[in-house]
């Protein structure tokens, strides 16, 4: 028994070595320059994208890829990683070619108006970045969400406790969940993954909703969440998080998020003006009164909110009353205790089709069944 608890903490171990290395072994540039695009969004008028510009010792090199010691010296360097404050990056997108300039900590946001019409039948466009810093130069591309004219409404998803069980707060509880338990472990709420599979393919069944997901979880465990997503077949997109804290050298302490995740939200309506939106969260922490402020903030845009609940009564009696504050600006606000009831409304609603409202049952009845099983 102990020999298997060891095995598998040694096979989650390469597992999370492997994904947190991935942007080191990707990684060009010379002289350890290194620009590392996030995911992005926008429209045909203009996108979005964020990213990161380091200096990246390259110590290790010599070592053999793909062996454990290779992996380590990868997250040592990964780790020694530091933001380049002050330079210039160069972005380009659809004939439109624009500067912008890192803050103290490297990071820098790309807004560009391409002038050429994008491909309309392509939803995912290329970025392409260029930084040139001492004589040399370093490319990257990064890749926005663009939606086709199929789409029908934007989708905000808050991810811990909403997406998956309290795992992004609690980072080192998110890691042995995610690679020391494996892939069958219910990181993600049961009938999660199908309820946004039908909700970015809408009614219409492949309409491509735009769905972006807010959270307060560090820039440094972006891979860690890409992984998340994949593992479970939970549509992607640009991943916002609202805190630069985590796995560097740099910035060992947390930072406070205050107001950013109503900010981006706030900048995701304006970049969608002509779509209807969906905001996901859960009753945890501050998810609905955010909500409730966008509501009022934008009349008329939202016309549902989910609310998974996970707290007690004392919590239900707030968001009762916030419920009765939205319905009066014509949204509704739904506190659901599984996907089942955000699924039925919004099958109800007309915002997915009656297939995706039968896949998302048949996730909580599997799950409840290996619950039994495991229970007996």
């Amino acid at each position: 028994m102990i020999g298997g608890f060891l095995k598998r903490l040694w096979e989650g171990v390469r597992r999370a070595l492997r994904v947190l290395t991935r942007p080191v072994r990707r990684s060009g540039g010379l002289k350890g320059t290194v620009i590392q695009p996030y995911r992005g969004y926008g429209t045909r008028q203009e996108v979005y994208l964020k990213g990161r510009v380091f200096r990246q010792p390259r110590f290790g090199q010599g070592l053999a890829p793909g062996s454990f010691l290779r992996e380590l010296s990868d997250l040592l360097r990964r780790l020694a990683r530091m933001g380049i404050a002050d330079v210039q990056v160069t972005a380009s997108l659809g004939g439109a070619e624009a500067s912008f300039v890192t803050d103290r900590h490297g990071y820098f946001e790309v807004e560009l108006a391409p002038t050429e019409p994008l491909p309309q039948d392509h939803r995912w466009h290329r970025v392409h970045l260029e930084v040139t810093r001492q004589g040399d130069t370093t490319t990257a591309e990064g890749m926005v969400f663009v939606p086709t004219p199929s789409a029908c409404r934007l989708v905000v998803s808050d991810i811990d406790d909403t997406v998956m069980f309290t795992g992004v707060a609690n980072v080192l509880r998110m890691f042995w969940r995610l690679f020391a338990q494996g892939a069958e472990t219910r990181t993600a709420f049961p009938g999660v993954a199908a309820l946004y599979r039908g909700l970015h393919g809408g009614p219409g069944g492949d309409e491509g909703n735009p769905l972006l997901y807010v959270s307060r979880a560090p820039w440094s465990i972006y891979e860690v969440l890409q992984t998340f997503f994949r593992m479970h077949d939970i549509p992607e997109g640009p991943v916002l998080f609202l805190r630069e804290w985590g796995l560097t050298l740099q910035h060992p302490l947390p930072r406070r998020s205050s107001g950013h995740k109503k900010e981006h939200i706030h900048a995701m309506l304006r970049r969608y003006p002509d779509l209807p939106v969906i905001l996901i969260g859960d009753s945890g922490q501050h998810d609905p009164e955010i909500y409730a402020e966008i509501v009022h903030a934008h009349p008329g845009r939202v016309t549902a909110v989910y609310i998974r609940d996970v707290s007690d009564g004392d919590r239900a009696r707030d968001i009762d009353t916030l419920a009765r504050e939205t319905g009066t600006s014509g949204t509704e606000l739904v506190l659901a205790e599984d996907s089942v009831v955000m699924a039925d409304h919004a099958l109800e609603a007309g915002f997915l089709t009656p297939d995706a409202r039968e896949a998302v049952a048949q996730a909580l009845e599997e799950h409840r069944q290996e619950t039994e099983a495991v229970s007996s």
